[in-house]
């Protein structure tokens, strides 16, 4: 009698053992952090510049865990919502970095597909600020929007960085 063979399909990724994974996930990890502190960090010393420490985080997440911000100018800084966006900011950071790290881990298996990650973090930035620009124009309004911009670019030049020194060997081929 013959046996019938489950059909697996594939997926033409890299399978990763576990150590390569565990791997993966802290290099992700660590640059999540990475770039979260370094947004943050940047916009307390804007804010503090501009007399308003936390003024920022504040307006993001009333934004994102109240009604809106119809009115950001004329909000205060609520610790509460302060603690939260962080959090949320951090683990959104987290993700993105747990990403690329998989990404990078791929791209090192196969060199030819390495330019097509760069090409789309690039759009995914562009993306994430068109977005933003025209979801949260008050927001942006309130934050000046080339802060934000700044901001998002430090954040990456920090991954970036942390990720080209644990990928020294890496090559990508268009």
């Amino acid at each position: 009698m013959a046996t019938i063979q489950p059909k697996v399909m594939d997926s033409g990724l890299p399978a990763f053992s576990s150590a390569e994974l565990s791997q993966l996930l802290r290099e992700g990890l660590i640059a999540g952090i990475l770039g979260a502190a370094t947004i943050a960090v940047w916009f307390l010393i804007v804010d503090s510049v501009r007399g308003q420490p936390l003024y920022t985080p504040s307006i993001l997440g009333t934004a994102l865990f109240k009604d809106g911000v119809t009115t950001p100018e004329s909000l205060g800084v609520d610790l509460e919502v302060v603690f939260l966006f962080t959090w949320v900011h951090g683990l959104v950071f987290t993700a993105v970095g747990w990403l690329a790290s998989w990404l990078l881990g791929i791209a090192e298996r196969n060199p030819q597909i390495g330019f097509g990650i760069l090409l789309f973090f690039v759009v995914f930035e562009f993306g994430f600020i068109s977005v933003c620009h025209v979801l949260a124009e008050p927001v942006l309004h309130a934050l000046a929007w080339p802060a934000v911009v700044i901001g998002n670019l430090l954040a990456a030049v920090a991954m970036g960085a942390y990720f080209w020194r644990h990928h020294l060997d890496m090559h990508v081929e268009p």
